[in-house]
Parts: C-alpha cells; sequence; structure tokens
C-alpha cells in the first residue's frame, strides 16, 4: 500500500491524475485546476542529470503556455460558446450535444496513450493541442460568409468535436510529458502556482470577452464580437504552440516498459475500484442531465446578458478555490470517501435551486454560486484522492483512462437525451398555478438523478476513513463549537 502524505489541497489538486468533473455551473467557462500526473518511477528516473538551467526555463515557458491556454478557453468556450450556439440558432438538442463532446471524447484516452507511446509526449502533445486550437481559424470569417445559417450551425459542431477530440489526445500526451519534465520534488508547488496564473488570467478574460459581447450585441455587431474572439483564440493557440516548443523534451529511454494493454481489463475488474466506477458513470449521467444547459438557461430565458453569466462562472471558481484547503484538510483527516458522499448529496440541490430564479428574481444565482463551488470544490479533491488510492501505481494510468471513460459516456448520453427530452416539451408550460420552462423539467431530474447517484458511493471502500454518519457528527460538532453551542444548551 502506497503512504499517504498530506499536502496542501491545492497541491493535491494540481498532482492528482485528471479525471473530468463535469458540472460546473457554466461548464467550460470556470478557471481549470490544471492536473499533473502522479509522481512514478519514471518520473523520478528523469530528475536526475536534467539541465538545471534548461528545466527552470521550460517551467516558466508552461507557467506562460497555461495562462495563453487560458485567454483561448476565454475566448472560444464558456458563455463565448453558448453564444455562438445562440447567434446560429441552435435547438436545446444541438446545445446537449455541444455539451456532451468534451466529455464524450474522454474514450480516446486509451488511443491517446497509443500515440503517446507511439511518436513521443511532446510531438503528439504539440500537433494535438495546437490543432486543437488553430482548427477555430474557420470561426473568424464564418459570420461574414454567405453561407445558410443551417451550414453555419453544421460547421460550428464540426469545429467543437475536433476541438475535443484533439484536445484528449494532447492532454493525454501532454500530462505524460509534464511527468518527465517537472522534477517531483517541486511538482505540487509548481502546478499550484501554475494553477493560480491560469484562474488570474482565466477569470480577467471571461469577463472581458462577456463585457465585449454585452457591449456589442446591441448595436448589431455580435458577429463581429464573435469573429474577433476566435480571431484572439487562434492568436492564443500560436502562442500557445510557440510557448510548448520551448519546452524541453522528455527524455528518452529505450529501456522503457510498453504497458500491457490488459490492465485496462483488470482496472474494469478490480473489485475495489468497480463501486467507484459504477459511482462516476451514475453520478455524470445525472450531472449530464442538466450542466450543458445553465448558461443557455441564463442568457435565454433568464436575459442575464454575458457579463453576468461569465461573472457567475468566475463566483463559482473563486469560492471552490478559497473552500480547497477546508475539504484538502478533512480529506486528510477523515479520508475522501465521507467527503465524496456529503458533497455528492449536497450538489444534489444545485440544479434544484435553478428552478427559481427569473429575469427579475436573479438573486438565487449567489447562492447557488456559493453553494456549487463550495461543494464541487470538496467533490473534486474527494474524487482525485480516490482515483489514487483505488489504483495501482503501475496501472493507474489504465484506471485513470477507464475512470474517464465512465464518466465521458455517462455524462454524453445523458446530455443528449436532455437535448431529446427539451426539444419534446413546449418551451413554456403551466403546472401548479406557476409557468415552468422546458428546461426546469431537465433541472428536476438531474436534482433526484444526482442525489440517487449519492446513494452509489455509499459501497466505495477506503482504507482508513471515517464513516459518514461519524463524519457529519463531527461536522455537527465543530459547527456549534466554533458558533459557541453545547449539547447542554
Amino acid at each position: 500500500m502506497e503512504n499517504k502524505t498530506p499536502r496542501h489541497p491545492i497541491d493535491r489538486v494540481a498532482s492528482a491524475p485528471s479525471v473530468p468533473q463535469p458540472g460546473e455551473s457554466l461548464p467550460g467557462s470556470a478557471p481549470a485546476l490544471a492536473a499533473a500526473p502522479v509522481p512514478g518511477p519514471a518520473a523520478r528516473r528523469g530528475d536526475a542529470g536534467r539541465h538545471v538551467g534548461s528545466v527552470r526555463a521550460s517551467l516558466r515557458a508552461s507557467c506562460a503556455e497555461g495562462a495563453v491556454s487560458e485567454l483561448f478557453a476565454a475566448c472560444a468556450g464558456g458563455a463565448v460558446l453558448t453564444a455562438w450556439a445562440l447567434s446560429l440558432g441552435a435547438t436545446p438538442l444541438v446545445i446537449g450535444l455541444v455539451g456532451a463532446l468534451p466529455l464524450a471524447s474522454q474514450v480516446l484516452q486509451l488511443p491517446g496513450a497509443w500515440l503517446t507511446l507511439s511518436f513521443g509526449p511532446k510531438v503528439v502533445a504539440v500537433i494535438t493541442i495546437g490543432a486543437a486550437r488553430l482548427i477555430w481559424l474557420p470561426m473568424v470569417v464564418l459570420p461574414f460568409v454567405r453561407l445558410t445559417t443551417e451550414t453555419k450551425l453544421q460547421l460550428f459542431v464540426v469545429v467543437v468535436a475536433a476541438a475535443a477530440i484533439l484536445g484528449v489526445l494532447g492532454n493525454n500526451a501532454w500530462t505524460a510529458w509534464m511527468g518527465d519534465l517537472v522534477p517531483g520534488r517541486i511538482r505540487g508547488r509548481f502546478f499550484s502556482r501554475r494553477t493560480v496564473c491560469m484562474t488570474l488570467v482565466g477569470t480577467t478574460a471571461s469577463l472581458a470577452a462577456g463585457m465585449i459581447l454585452d457591449a456589442l450585441t446591441p448595436r448589431g455587431w455580435k458577429g463581429h464580437a464573435l469573429g474577433g474572439l476566435s480571431a484572439v483564440a487562434c492568436l492564443a493557440g500560436m502562442v500557445s504552440v510557440y510557448l510548448l516548443l520551448r519546452q524541453h523534451g522528455p527524455r528518452l529511454d529505450a529501456g522503457r516498459e510498453r504497458p500491457r494493454w490488459g490492465l485496462i481489463a483488470d482496472a474494469a475488474r478490480d473489485p475495489r475500484a468497480r463501486p467507484f466506477l459504477w459511482y462516476l458513470l451514475a453520478w455524470n449521467s445525472a450531472v449530464g442531465l442538466s450542466a450543458s444547459f445553465f448558461s443557455y438557461h441564463m442568457l435565454s430565458n433568464l436575459a442575464t446578458g454575458f457579463a453576468i453569466a461569465a461573472l457567475h462562472g468566475v463566483a463559482v471558481a473563486a469560492v471552490r478555490i478559497v473552500s480547497a484547503p477546508l475539504w484538502g484538510r478533512a480529506v486528510d483527516r477523515f479520508g475522501a470517501r465521507p467527503v465524496l458522499v456529503v458533497c455528492s448529496f449536497g450538489i444534489a440541490a444545485v440544479p434544484a435551486i435553478w428552478l427559481f430564479p427569473t429575469p427579475a428574481f436573479l438573486w438565487p444565482l449567489a447562492l447557488e454560486a456559493a453553494l456549487s463551488g463550495a461543494l464541487w470544490g470538496g467533490h473534486g479533491l474527494a474524487a482525485m484522492d480516490l482515483t489514487v488510492d483505488l489504483s495501482p501505481a503501475q496501472a493507474r494510468p489504465f484506471y485513470v483512462a477507464v475512470f474517464a471513460a465512465a464518466s465521458g459516456v455517462g455524462f454524453a448520453a445523458a446530455s443528449v437525451l436532455a437535448g431529446l427530452v427539451a426539444v419534446s416539451l413546449p418551451d413554456r408550460f403551466e403546472l401548479l398555478g406557476q409557468t415552468w420552462a422546458n428546461l426546469h423539467v431537465l433541472f428536476f431530474l438531474s436534482a433526484v438523478g444526482r442525489a440517487a447517484a449519492g446513494f452509489a458511493a455509499l459501497p466505495i471502500k477506503e482504507r482508513g476513513a471515517l464513516g459518514v454518519s461519524e463524519f457529519l457528527r463531527v461536522l455537527g460538532a465543530r459547527a456549534a463549537g466554533r458558533l459557541g453551542w453545547s449539547p447542554s444548551s
């Protein structure tokens, strides 16, 4: 059994393998808590004999590339992506499909691993990441070419799908590359600093993109704004390729063992990992019923504007980062399983809150942002710790790939199904004396599904973890102590 040394929670987020965590209130708009590979034998061998100056220059370039990648994401994702869909007349079904693509593409983690092993991580990362960002070039001129709206929408979906696929392949190679490049003794500190840098750039760029859309759309320049943002995204993509090329390549290791692909089946059959695998499938299916539609609901039904939509995503990300130290200490002291269970049941309330806001009654969104950010922060840390705890070190890449595939399949299938449900319902209908939108049905179903998926977390086993009831009693006692209460009062 591996020894678990307590670390700062942001370091844990940075150094844990990346398992998709969908369900941000604005998918793709909140700054990413970028994940780095778990230290392994190959990474430690690569630490020795590396030229210190070259490594330092590469790490500086990596930080800059992370910031530039957030600029790209702000100009080609989140609220901007929804703005593109709305401007091209996308239906809820198309919105669901677009939202499903990044998670559905996670099934390509396995062929991504094969590409990385066959051609080398730096080559694959530079080509695929560069292509994933530069493929947005047609979107720069799309608002100005004489094509039917239907053709433009089809091109938009193709670009998003290709970018998602290339992004998964690139992330797989980049993870292997960074595992060799970043010395294990500073990995947590480096990626925590990189995460902070990315967060600052991402929040600023997201707000700026939203303000630009709000300012230019009423003047009839929405197409100009979207084309301009795509141009900035492509420029950021070119800069990111340059910065990737500036980074030191991985050490060649002719004796490195090729993995045994039968480990994939072993991961799926592992009795310790199987409950977590089923949980990920159920959880992401429930999340997928609503996650792709929050920003669409804000813009089309609540008329918030793009800046407010971006600000909401920033608030979720900020609360998530602020709450990370508290959840990190809880995971270190009491285990990841009780935190995962409690956060799962708590997050079930998030889509239910979306049943209440109206264009004249938006304050519940502030409550939702605080609750969503806090609970998703704990959920992400707990899920990542369980990923490490339930996967043997030598087979961890395959376990991570299987977990990612289960998450992606569940989310993608549910997101497309949700789109079909939305288009089959009237845009507005009366029930219990109230007027409801078709998306409210998805939010209700997602809340019920998340609560049901919370029960799927109960069979998960974790060595040394506190029971859920004991964990709740400890939390209650500590909260009462902070408020000055006592059992006798």
